[in-house]
């Protein structure tokens, strides 16, 4: 009678994380980059458009859009930059502004600088100005007419 040899023990299958770490490491590290990434994009525009939302900001837009000179630098229709920069700091019935607004219309580009404190409820420019970025001029929005419906 012939003896057959005993079979060849497989060895055991590598666990999950032998098999499959080549991928998932790289894969994982991506996903909390994209993660982080979106956080702080989120904060970002929810930061952005508080600071856009006050009333400081839309007054001092309203006025460059309406100013004759701003709109003989930068051509009409003039728009509101993305990534306005400076801070606001409201309590009620008063608080104080320092914003650098961009701006551009069809024929250049400039920026508005807000500097407003707020007393009994309503907004007092000590400072407007818009300068054009090409050519340096400085329009003071202070020095003309308000235009109508401006706060």
């Amino acid at each position: 009678m012939e003896q057959n040899p005993p079979p060849i023990p497989l060895p055991p299958r590598p666990n999950w994380w032998k098999r499959n770490w080549t991928w998932f490491v790289p894969v994982g590290c991506f996903s909390m980059l994209v993660l982080l990434v979106a956080f702080v994009v989120s904060i970002a525009l929810i930061v952005f458009s508080a600071m856009k939302s006050t009333d400081v900001y839309k007054g001092a837009l309203t006025r460059a859009q309406a100013h004759p000179s701003v709109i003989e630098a930068l051509g009409s229709p003039i728009k509101e930059g993305f990534l306005l920069s400076g801070s606001t700091n409201v309590n009620g019935a008063s608080g104080e502004a320092n914003l650098s607004i961009p701006i551009s219309g069809p024929n250049g580009k400039g920026t508005i600088y807000v500097a407003a404190t707020k007393s009994l409820g309503r907004w007092n420019y000590s400072g407007l100005i818009v300068e054009i970025t090409k050519t340096h001029q400085r329009i003071d929005l202070l020095r003309s007419p308000v235009p109508a419906g401006s706060p």
